[in-house]
């Protein structure tokens, strides 16, 4: 029944910003630690930015000082903050995030949303 679903991916130009949205939904207990992920054409997927639940941070070195994730407990929804986007950072954005619910905690991903800077 947990349900995560990210959103505000979209075609933005080099040196843009965007948004992502995480949202948890269903029978949720807890939120512990949170990440953004990302997979490019042909690459592995790699962590971008992990969060926890306390709202400590820590980013891959090739985002630090252009992402920041961040979230709302209340809400149960991670954020990610894009700035100076640049075309490498295209790929297929993913929400997890460790969840508490019927009583055991397992990791939970988002459907994915995509994100592709060019101009």
């Amino acid at each position: 029944q947990v349900q995560l679903v990210e959103s505000g991916g979209g075609l933005v130009q080099p040196g843009g910003s965007l948004r992502l949205s995480c949202a948890a939904s269903g029978s949720i207990f807890r939120i512990n630690a949170a990440a953004w992920y990302r997979q490019a054409p042909g690459k592995q997927r790699e962590l971008v930015a992990a969060i926890t639940r306390g709202g400590s941070t820590n980013y891959a070195d090739s985002v630090k000082g252009r992402f920041t994730i961040s979230r709302d407990n209340a809400k149960n929804t991670v954020y990610l903050q894009m700035s100076s986007l640049k075309p490498e950072d295209t790929a297929v954005y993913y929400c997890n995030a460790e969840i508490y619910s019927g009583g055991v905690y397992s990791p939970h991903w988002g459907q994915g949303t995509q994100v592709t800077v060019s101009s």
